[in-house]
């Protein structure tokens, strides 16, 4: 089972954790994206959205990592925990995946990209700020992201307020955030492969 994906891609890492959390091994390939290697037409032909990360598995190729997520649960998952089947609880967790990619990532890259581009969109850190201000009212009402046990939005949320974390925005004054994230950081599966990304990530921001 082949992964395309970079270490310190945000997305890319929620997969690897989610693999190291059903035990799946992955023979993990690397793009190098300034040299164009995910727009060759070897890499257009898996997948046309030439993005990472990108899953190749007995002829399937999936991209998006929340589909991704959840794929290797359902098909390798030694039960349904990460992922529940209750359709109550699976809808939470949707719910959680989907917010994690239409506000806290996507504000982070709206915040962040421009920054670096020195074109900051006005009033974007304060969409930024706001996305950490509604996760920590989820995390005021359970111990994890989706409910009271570990799911893949605890995987996919981890990876992107670690980047919060590694670009220096200040989670302690978001406490239900802070303490969830110190916590996960300790007993997440595969908490050290995103660490190790996360080094790599964090060079951006120096």
């Amino acid at each position: 089972m082949d992964l395309y994906y970079r270490p310190e891609s945000i997305s890319s890492r929620a997969v690897l954790m989610t693999a190291a959390a059903v035990g799946v091994k992955l023979n993990l390939k690397l793009l190098n994206l300034v040299a164009g290697e995910h727009i060759k037409p070897e890499f257009v032909k898996i997948n046309p959205q030439h993005c990472i990360p990108t899953l190749v598995d007995n002829g399937l190729s999936l991209c998006e990592s929340r589909a991704i997520m959840g794929y290797l649960v359902e098909k390798y998952g030694k039960n349904d925990s990460l992922y529940p089947k209750d359709p109550k609880q699976r809808a939470m967790v949707n719910q959680r995946l989907y917010f994690d990619y239409g506000t806290l990532h996507q504000r982070f890259g709206e915040y962040f990209f421009p920054l670096e581009m020195g074109n900051q969109t006005p009033d974007a850190e304060n969409r930024m700020l706001e996305g950490l201000e509604i996760l920590n009212k989820f995390l005021a009402e359970s111990q994890y992201v989706a409910g009271d046990s570990l799911t893949i939005a605890d995987l996919s949320v981890l990876s992107t307020v670690s980047s919060y974390e590694a670009a220096k925005v200040d989670l302690s004054k978001y406490s239900n955030v802070a303490n969830w994230y110190e916590r996960l950081s300790k007993e997440a599966p595969g908490t050290e492969i995103n660490k190790a990304g996360l080094e790599l990530f964090r060079k951006y921001f120096e």
